[in-house]
């Protein structure tokens, strides 16, 4: 069973509208939106709504696989098309026929695949991988990623006429932080449905001033992060707890300093002994000309140390990219990481190919 498009706010329910419009024409769906605000959910709503609802829906991840293992899942391989392929196999296009064929993250998608898909798209016929036959297909591609495609077809890094043919009707999805109306309802329906999932914790609802914090929080991973907060307050059953762990981006959620009897409105670092001594490291990665109220939220060890982990991490990861010519499988067995997290990383840290 799909999850439902859950939100009483006016981008969601106009989206929720466009669906119902959308459903039954099986024109191309882009479905753009901040990682975890729920692309996903739109495409399966679009299905469920849909003729096709009584044949598949194919997902595959373009970023989660390398260029060649990506190729032979789209379009299948016939028996020795390359080593391994000991057998025929069906790709998605043949799986998803009369369906829906579900692109996660095609922003991703290698550029010697982008041409192929094209031609898919246009003609509605491919060839597995080692045959000379060609095969029809009748699929409705939704597509989603997180990217702004046009920054991506600016850096030569998208085609357009694939933007334009995927393009045709664009559903684009606001973060949680845009529309905080929602998180009431998201909360109400994820405990009912992890209560079975978690039979031995009942789970409960927040209080007014607990859920209060929780709208105004940011919500930086978005509904997936909403949903992971409250699987843990299912367990831990506090949402006092929840909040606590909360990464401090909302002034509302900081306790109030107190140093030397002092609160953090009137207490001011430079006038501490410190001040005159402190290491230049901080200066990195804290504003220090900042008012002591937003100095002291910035100063927590945990977010420095995670910011100055990403810069190595972003710094290495571009100094190997570039050295062997931005070939990522290449750059990911270096670094002794999966392409899958490299894809990841390079998405996270906004790592790209100089413009040429």
């Amino acid at each position: 069973m799909s999850t439902p498009l859950i939100g009483v706010s006016k981008s969601i329910l106009k989206i929720k509208e466009l669906i119902s419009h959308v459903a039954n024409t099986c024109l191309n769906v882009l479905i753009t939106g901040e990682t975890g605000v729920g692309k996903e959910v739109v495409a399966q709503s679009l299905y469920a709504e849909s003729v096709r609802s009584s044949k598949n829906f194919v997902k595959i991840n373009c970023a989660a696989l390398p260029e060649t293992l990506l190729e032979s899942e789209l379009y299948g391989f016939e028996k020795g098309a390359f080593t391994g392929a000991h057998k025929k196999r069906q790709g998605k296009f043949q799986t998803a026929d009369k369906g829906v064929l579900f692109l996660d993250e095609i922003g991703d998608m290698p550029l010697s695949l982008q041409s192929k898909m094209l031609h898919v798209l246009q003609s509605g016929e491919f060839s597995p991988l080692g045959s000379d036959q060609d095969y029809k297909t009748d699929v409705w591609v939704i597509a989603a990623t997180n990217h702004n495609l046009e920054d991506s077809m600016a850096k030569k890094m998208f085609r357009e006429d694939l933007f334009y043919r995927l393009n045709i009707i664009k559903i684009d999805i606001p973060p949680l932080r845009e529309r905080k109306e929602d998180i009431p309802s998201l909360i109400e329906y994820y405990i009912r449905l992890y209560r079975s999932e978690y039979p031995e914790n009942h789970g409960s609802k927040p209080e007014p001033d607990i859920l209060e914090k929780l709208c105004q929080y940011t919500w930086p991973g978005n509904v997936r992060q909403l949903q992971n907060c409250i699987k843990k307050q299912m367990v831990l059953n506090s949402w006092e707890k929840i909040l606590d762990d909360l990464p401090r981006e909302h002034p509302d959620l900081s306790p109030q300093i107190q140093i030397n009897g002092q609160s953090r409105e009137s207490y001011s670092l430079e006038n501490h002994e410190f001040a005159n001594n402190r290491p230049s490291i901080i200066s990195e990665f804290v504003d220090l000309s900042t008012s002591s109220e937003k100095l002291f939220e910035d100063i927590s060890l945990k977010k420095i140390k995670k910011m100055a982990s990403d810069r190595v991490e972003k710094e290495v990861i571009g100094f190997v990219l570039d050295k062997v010519g931005w070939n990522r499988s290449r750059a990911a067995k270096i670094l002794k990481i999966s392409y899958k997290t490299l894809l990841y990383k390079m998405s996270e840290f906004e790592v790209s190919p100089p413009v040429k």
